[in-house]
């Protein structure tokens, strides 16, 4: 045990008897320890900061126990392994740095992001409940998913709300013989634009079946960046419009797709609109 502790004392006066030295090499091993736990743990490689632990004490006692391996040949061991572990996340490091981001912000951004996940997700299961109960009653629908980039004379058409997105607000919109439920609705991010609005008509061809409605839904897709769902008043069916392009039949995990696409386009990694 004698030698043990001779060699463990040894580790840190390797370079010199002076105390000042021996600091100097305690706050190097300790910020360079702490640095590759930050790391790690950083990037959730939990499983790595068990191996780098387990490396670190086995070939720290193996050169304790050794008569030809010494502290300096561990000390070299002990960088040589901080640094394989650290060039394995060279990409999250060199990010970290030119964002100047601590942790403490970057705790901030997890946080940030969450928020607006959750504030999506609420959005989200709104819209789909509301869209299923139409669909279920029968009761035509026409919502428009707008960038803020929407021709004004179209939002002019209609009337204008600006209220918090809610299943009961958009039900109660479009019930049959409701002022606003023959136009279309359009949402903005995490408000309920305007209501009533009139959009251009799709001037190409589609099924008899596709009425006023549909040609709507589609033809403001063809003139703007926009992306619409329908519900059809005669049968029910649920359909998504995007780029010209209609697809019939969506069901609830469609719709949650479809919406989920749109709200990560719509805001930023801070939670406020793009």
């Amino acid at each position: 045990m004698a030698n043990v502790f001779e060699n463990i004392k040894n580790v840190f006066m390797q370079f010199g008897e002076s105390w000042l030295v021996y600091f100097a090499e305690g706050i190097f091993l300790y910020l360079l320890i702490y640095f590759v736990f930050r790391t790690l743990k950083a990037n959730n490689a939990r499983q790595l900061i068990v191996v780098y632990v387990v490396l670190s004490l086995l070939v720290g006692v193996v050169c304790m126990m050794s008569e030809r391996l010494n502290s300096t040949a561990y000390l070299l061991f002990l960088m040589v392994l901080s640094m394989f572990f650290l060039l394995l996340f060279s990409q999250e490091i060199k990010r970290s740095i030119w964002t100047g981001k601590r942790g403490g912000e970057a705790r901030s951004e997890t946080t940030a992001k969450s928020a607006v996940a959750a504030r999506a997700e609420e959005y989200i299961s709104s819209i789909v409940r509301a869209v299923q109960n139409l669909s279920k009653n029968n009761t035509g629908a026409l919502i428009v998913l707008s960038n803020g980039n929407l021709p004004k004379d179209i939002v002019d058409s209609g009337v204008k709300l600006g209220a918090n997105i809610s299943n009961q607000l958009i039900e109660g919109i479009f019930i049959d013989k409701a002022p606003l439920h023959d136009g279309a609705m359009i949402i903005y991010g995490d408000k309920i634009q305007a209501a009533g609005c009139f959009l251009p008509l799709t001037q190409r061809d589609f099924p008899k079946d596709f009425g006023t409605r549909h040609r709507a839904g589609i033809g403001v897709t063809e003139v703007a960046d926009v992306s619409t769902i329908i519900v059809s008043e005669e049968t029910g069916i649920v359909s998504i419009v995007k780029r010209g392009d209609i697809t019939r039949y969506a069901d609830s995990e469609l719709l949650k797709k479809f919406l989920r696409e749109y709200y990560w386009k719509e805001f930023n990694a801070e939670g406020k609109k793009v």
